[in-house]
């Protein structure tokens, strides 16, 4: 090549380079793609193989974690894992119809939600739901300011309820309470508050059961809703999959 570009015909032996260049370039890509990838998979095969866990260590590890949930729910202290009852003794079996409602209390903003649920043959028929943020004043204030805020939102938007969202005749609102803080639970619909965390500090509410605060500022707000459940975003996570499947 050096010879060429040093000849008499400079300029059309150089031309002819670049073209040759480019057309062995070209040539040369999809050889050197399908060698780099081969070799890539390879060498990701083989790192895949070398990071699996084996299954009998899988198995070892989950027995291990059930056995410290059992121990944890036998009684206090007896695992490093917090466990806390539930008292949810079934999950949902897929054939469950009607209109259901929500609220979601685990930070600095309280959500709302409804469902209609249409059994096996509709599943979620529809869904609404909204996001309420809590003002400053109220992580610090009183316990009944903080529900009462609470239910006044909920009530806001029971009131917007329509369309494809009906309760049946002779039920009442049904409400699940999601309420992610440390709470002693005594029943499926009560629980005691322990302490609060999430950077609040509302006074009057620690060793009091928080469903009977709800409640009681439902009917305070004139909202014809009951809770029926209180559950922690783990629990609620597993019944709402249990529905689907």
């Amino acid at each position: 090549m050096a010879a060429t570009a040093a000849s008499p015909t400079v300029g059309c032996s150089s031309v002819s380079f670049l073209r040759s260049r480019r057309s062995s370039s070209k040539a040369l890509q999809p050889r050197m793609a399908v060698r780099s990838g081969g070799s890539v998979t390879q060498i990701l095969t083989k790192l895949k193989k070398d990071c699996a866990t084996p299954l009998p260590i899988l198995r070892h590890v989950a027995d291990a974690m059930a056995n410290d949930m059992r121990a944890g729910l036998a009684f206090d202290g007896a695992s490093d894992l917090k466990m806390i009852l539930s008292y949810v003794d079934s999950l949902p079996t897929g054939e469950e119809k009607g209109l259901f409602y929500a609220l979601d209390l685990g930070g600095t903003n309280f959500r709302v939600l409804r469902v209609q649920l249409g059994g096996k043959e509709r599943r979620v028929i529809a869904t609404e739901s909204e996001q309420v943020p809590i003002p400053q004043e109220l992580m610090y204030g009183t316990s009944e300011e903080l529900f009462d805020f609470i239910a006044s939102g909920l009530a806001k938007f029971a009131d917007k309820e329509g369309g494809e969202f009906h309760l049946p005749p002779g039920r009442k609102r049904e409400l699940g309470f999601t309420f992610s803080f440390p709470v002693k639970q005594t029943s499926i619909d009560s629980g005691i508050l322990i302490n609060w965390t999430k950077g609040f500090a509302v006074s009057g509410t620690p060793g009091r059961d928080v469903v009977a605060c709800l409640n009681e500022a439902m009917k305070r707000q004139g909202l014809d809703m009951q809770v029926s459940a209180l559950v922690n975003d783990t629990v609620g996570t597993l019944a709402g999959a249990r529905y689907w499947d």
